[in-house]
């Protein structure tokens, strides 16, 4: 019987083999959080820790070729979040975790959040290239949902206002942090769609963590954006910053002022534009009058050998009535060019920052003393709302009651209400509306 059971004899090395694998097959890769202690960094550059809960611990070891990813320098004592493979270590017989990646635990949760939600709102096609609209090559209105203090909207307003003055810009503000933020860009794009009076948005927010731009990965404004009858540009954070609302954008520029380029046309280059096309026709009416001389010197020798005076009097005629008329046209064509242009001039020195500017001042000035007044009006308000809570105090002070005539016993220092409470003897002091009255008790009476 023991025989039988001999004839299988396990090595210590093929135990461990077979162990690792059973491991590496059953369990394969997990996530895994926990508190690192015992962290070593030796000169092969990869790292050995323990991780730990306030039960258990485990050995992890992470080679150099995954550390050299980490964003962070881990220590003991990090709360760390941990993907990697459950294997065992066979020369020691050692059942430890390889870790593949590794992010602090609040920031790695996010990432997993934000991986699990990017698959299955792609899967569901938001996110397809197919799907996203061209933006309008000309638009006269911009609308931007932003922060109206932050730097994004400084920026794009700073782009627009140098490369094309002439466009319109509405804001529609919204915090872009937080818990409120997500509500509140949720409103503004609804609004924006509402009120349909720009060709385009942009959706703006400076750099920051991934926990500061959280909320432009929550799902309701990434399929509020995939149902924006207006085309969206996102533009938020850094080059290197990645939400799942640049995904679903129908553009996603790296940088506040760069979506602004994006949507804008340079005006400098429109007037170089328009200057080239003059030349060009400049240089068609010389080649064409160069063309008409030649022509005309070929029909002059034609009629010099023919010597038709009349007919060559005719052609001359016209001739020089059609050159009359190609000069004229030209002329109103050039006289045309001009007003455009100076129109064009004319509109770009109207929609100038410096004048814009003048206008924020006066509007400036007005609402500080619509501000004065209603600050001055609240003040006399407040004054007299504190004269008469003085008059209801007064008139509900102690010292108002002993004017009437009533007074206040008390009896070492304790108020006298009931008669039965004192003995022969004891001294009393009475206050008045004025002074004080001191007495003993010679006789104690109870109730009527």
């Amino acid at each position: 019987m023991y025989q039988e059971k001999l004839t299988d004899i396990y090595t210590v090395s093929r135990l461990n083999r077979q162990a690792r694998l059973l491991l590496e097959g059953e369990m394969g890769a997990v996530w895994l959080t926990g508190e690192i202690s015992n962290l070593a960094t030796p000169g092969s550059g990869h790292w050995y820790f323990s991780l730990k809960d306030n039960q258990s611990q485990l050995r992890c070891a992470m080679f150099r070729g995954n550390n050299r990813s980490v964003t962070f320098r881990p220590k003991d004592g990090d709360q760390v979040l941990i993907f990697g493979k459950v294997t065992l270590y066979e020369p020691r017989g050692d059942y430890q975790l390889v870790a593949q990646t590794m992010a602090p635990a609040g920031e790695g949760l996010l990432k997993q959040q934000f991986e699990a939600l990017k698959q299955r709102l792609g899967a569901e096609g938001l996110f397809d290239a197919g799907r996203k609209r061209p933006l309008p090559a000309h638009p006269a209105r911009i609308g931007i949902i932003s922060s109206p203090t932050g730097a994004a909207l400084h920026d794009i307003l700073t782009v627009l206002a140098r490369r094309a003055p002439h466009l319109r810009v509405v804001l529609y503000p919204s915090q872009v942090q937080g818990e409120a933020a997500v509500p509140q860009l949720l409103s503004a794009l609804a609004a924006a769609n509402r009120r349909a009076e720009t060709d385009l948005l942009i959706l703006a927010r400076g750099g920051g963590s991934l926990e500061d731009l959280w909320c432009f990965n929550d799902e309701r404004l990434v399929r509020a954006i995939a149902a924006s009858a207006l085309p969206v540009v996102s533009a938020i954070g850094h080059e290197v910053d990645i939400s799942l609302s640049d995904l679903v954008a129908d553009l996603r520029a790296p940088t506040p002022s760069a979506a602004a380029e994006l949507v804008s046309r340079d005006g400098e280059a429109q007037i170089l534009q328009w200057h080239q096309w003059g030349q060009r026709l400049a240089s068609a009416q010389r080649r064409y009058l160069q063309g008409q001389g030649l022509r005309l010197r070929q029909l002059e020798q034609r009629l010099g050998r023919q010597h038709p005076e009349r007919r060559l009097q005719q052609q001359a005629q016209g001739l020089d009535q059609l050159q009359l008329r190609l000069s004229r046209a030209w002329q109103r064509r050039l006289e045309q060019a001009g007003q455009r242009l100076e129109a064009l001039r004319l509109r770009l020195q109207y929609q100038h920052p410096a004048r814009r500017l003048q206008d924020g001042r006066e509007r400036l000035l007005h609402l500080e003393r619509r501000l004065a007044g209603l600050l001055d009006r609240r003040l006399e308000q407040n004054r007299h709302r504190l004269a008469l809570a003085a008059s209801r105090l007064d008139a509900m002070s102690p010292l108002a009651t002993l004017s009437r005539g009533y007074s206040i016993t008390l009896c070492n220092d304790q108020l006298v209400t009931d008669a039965s409470r004192l003995a022969p003897g004891d001294e009393l002091r009475t206050r008045l509306a004025r002074g004080e009255v001191l007495s003993r008790v010679l006789e104690v009476k109870g109730d009527a």
